[in-house]
């Protein structure tokens, strides 16, 4: 994306060149409209650059718009004529700058003091659902957030657009339930129209997104993550204290016929109420072209956590490969948020998500804005920013960024380790979005 705006910068400059060096008889001025790099660019009203401007070799040295002057290089390195700008090109020439150091300073935005640079965003749309899951729902409820205070479609749109500006390119909608909302199918679609967003994806338990999956694909919708606790349905009546187990079934199906670019399978596990079924997720892969996830439990506000109800990472690898052999793991991005892979004969292919014994702090690239509009740098840190409140006051898209620049710059290099992270204040899961 830098290169990309930095290429649109370079053309602005060799094009307000090329008119008035292309009439001149000196070799050493000769420009070419196309434009190629040698080197990472930048440019400002007084800086110096290189640019090559064509198969001749010449480069833009330096240009300074306010003295509307710009210099190039002769095909062996030394002094070429110095061109003196009219107005209107001295203007390009400054607007071609300037717009290379907005982008520079927008992408600044997302990277923190570790040089973790953030290009996926997770937006909750609600703080309601439809399931009452033990480990993201406390017993006693929670208390919901009043509508006026939640996000609207607009808010969300305008967000969305000021973290794609500053090189955000994947967005993922959550809850709560996103089916929840009656106009997710209209969110999808001002989120996947926003320039520079590639992907976009929502987390669902399924219930009742069958019957609205064509519409959301037919309006962006690229990848799909199914939470399923259980393939036993009085089981999932247990779990969620809801019935529903075959109609997340059927939205599996469903989304697979209408090939979803991904259709992942998330499964919370824990010790004495589904671990016994870890073998069965990975039995669903042999026919089926999902991604069965595993994910360790974690500790939230009010799901009484415990490590006798976490099943590690390597004791379920362990116990999958007794049963079905060595898995094969796969070639994994550093930002990657699970331990990925294949099955010999399997259509599909499973994960481990390690958040509790092997963290993947150092490749995070992800941020959170929960239903309320707070902006969360940290799945597990209770350090939060309100976006919507710096929305309604009316600030502006730059103040925006530099809010969640600030945000970004304070986020830490890792979380705490699990026994420590079991005692920190933290919202519950369905207030913070999965």
């Amino acid at each position: 994306r830098a290169m990309r705006a930095s290429a649109s910068a370079a053309r602005a400059l060799a094009s307000a060149a090329a008119s008035v060096s292309s009439s001149s008889s000196t070799s050493s001025s000769v420009w070419c409209g196309r434009v190629g790099f040698d080197a990472p660019w930048f440019a400002s009203m007084a800086s110096s650059a290189r640019v090559r401007t064509g198969a001749g070799g010449k480069f833009v040295r330096w240009v300074r718009p306010a003295l509307r002057a710009v210099a190039c290089d002769d095909d062996d390195g030394g002094d070429g004529v110095r061109h003196v700008l009219d107005s209107a090109h001295a203007a390009a020439a400054a607007a071609a700058a300037a717009a290379l150091r907005a982008t520079e300073r927008r992408r600044a935005a997302l990277t923190d003091t570790f040089g973790r640079a953030h290009n996926y965003l997770r937006v909750s749309l609600t703080e309601r659902c439809n399931l009452r899951c033990g480990y993201c729902m406390p017993e006693e409820g929670v208390e919901l957030t009043p509508d006026g205070k939640l996000l609207t479609a607009d808010e969300v749109e305008r967000l969305v657009r000021v973290f794609a500006g500053a090189g955000v390119d994947k967005v993922r909608l959550t809850g709560g339930e996103p089916t929840v909302r009656r106009d997710l199918e209209d969110i999808v679609k001002r989120v996947a129209a926003v320039p520079g967003i590639v992907d976009v994806s929502i987390t669902t338990n399924g219930v009742t997104l069958a019957k609205r999956l064509e519409t959301l694909k037919a309006n962006g919708l690229t990848r799909l993550n199914i939470s399923l606790d259980t393939l036993v349905p009085a089981k999932f009546e247990f779990m969620t204290r809801r019935k529903g187990q075959e109609r997340v079934m059927a939205s599996i199906d469903k989304a697979i016929e209408l090939g979803f670019a991904s259709v992942k399978v998330n499964c919370v596990v824990m010790r004495g109420q589904n671990d016994d079924e870890l073998l069965d997720f990975v039995a669903l892969t042999k026919e089926k072209p999902i991604n069965v996830r595993f994910i360790e439990y974690m500790p939230f506000d009010g799901n009484k956590w415990s490590t006798k109800k976490m099943v590690s990472y390597v004791e379920m690898k362990s116990r999958i490969e007794d049963a079905f052999g060595a898995l094969m793991r796969k070639d994994d991005s550093p930002e990657e948020v699970a331990k990925n892979f294949t099955i010999d004969g399997h259509a599909g292919s499973v994960s481990f998500v390690t958040s509790m014994t092997k963290s993947f702090c150092s490749g995070c690239n992800r941020l959170r804005i929960m239903a309320d509009g707070n902006l969360k740098v940290c799945l597990f840190g209770n350090s939060e920013v309100s976006l919507r409140d710096a929305m309604r006051r009316g600030d502006t898209n730059d103040d925006l960024l530099d809010v969640i620049g600030a945000a970004v710059n304070r986020k830490k290099a890792a979380h705490a380790g699990m026994h420590e992270l079991a005692q920190l204040d933290n919202r519950a899961m369905i207030k913070i979005g999965g």
